[in-house]
């Protein structure tokens, strides 16, 4: 079996894959303060409610944005199972079917995404990863990334705006059924949710004329659900994308 592991901003990712499927996702959320033991105790817990043992992972990929938990992460793997694990990086990319833009800029998870997006596709495509950021990875058909457009994510816009005004509540993320909110959570929810409703339709569009040609779109992230309207946009809805990205960027390392 193999395990991958999506370190994000707000959450640690961990997948393991088996027989062309994902067995099983478990998360927990990001913390550098957190020593390798602690990531050790999580997988020993999950692997054990999972009927599953240490000896049945025989290999790991970890892609990071969080230096400051990658080493740690990665000392759990390795000392757990006693692999090696690959750690996505520029020293890597060499390897990979896509042609990454400005190698020590880019975020592996973006740069997962890519390759995800290309094998599965193999077609121009706009990667929207609903997550911490909201991203936008156009890749073209020959594998080359053209270029990533970043906003705030969902939860990062509502947590400004709940944290920088006093009299304002944190509200779930749900689109609401009119722009015109009755009440304080149904207005930030129609100017943060619809708003990024008419965010993400707008650039999508714009990137489509910039690259002169048809695109296709996918979601993913943990939010990539999370507007229902949108999904008219997309030709797949796949949260699992990333993961599916830092598992096949492992495969061509480990070539």
């Amino acid at each position: 079996m193999t395990l991958t592991l999506d370190i994000g901003n707000s959450d640690v990712v961990f997948g393991l894959y088996d027989n062309d499927t994902w067995r099983h996702i478990w998360r927990t959320p990001s913390s550098p303060m957190q020593p390798a033991a602690f990531y050790q105790r999580k997988l020993r817990l999950w692997l054990l409610e999972a009927n599953l043992t240490l000896s049945q992972i025989t290999q790991a990929t970890i892609s990071s944005v969080v230096p400051a938990l990658t080493a740690n992460v990665r000392e759990a793997v390795g000392d757990l199972f006693g692999i090696e694990p690959v750690v996505v990086s520029p020293s890597v990319y060499d390897q990979l079917p896509v042609t990454v833009l400005r190698p020590q800029e880019i975020g592996t998870d973006l740069v997962a995404n890519a390759v995800a997006a290309h094998t599965r596709y193999e077609r121009p495509c706009i990667i929207v990863d609903f997550g911490t950021a909201l991203t936008f990875t156009t890749v073209g058909a020959d594998g080359k990334i053209l270029g990533v457009a970043i906003a705030p994510g969902l939860k990062t816009a509502i947590r400004s705006l709940f944290a920088n005004t006093a009299q304002l509540p944190e509200v779930p993320i749900e689109l609401p059924t009119s722009a015109l909110g009755q009440n304080t959570v149904h207005a930030i929810q129609a100017g943060v949710v619809m708003g990024y409703e008419g965010l993400v339709r707008s650039l999508i569009n714009r990137i489509r004329r910039e690259v002169g040609g048809e695109c296709l779109a996918v979601a993913t992230g943990g939010l990539s659900k999370a507007i229902p309207s949108l999904h008219d946009e997309f030709v797949e809805v796949i949260p699992s994308l990333t993961l599916d990205g830092i598992r096949l960027i492992g495969d061509y390392a480990r070539r």
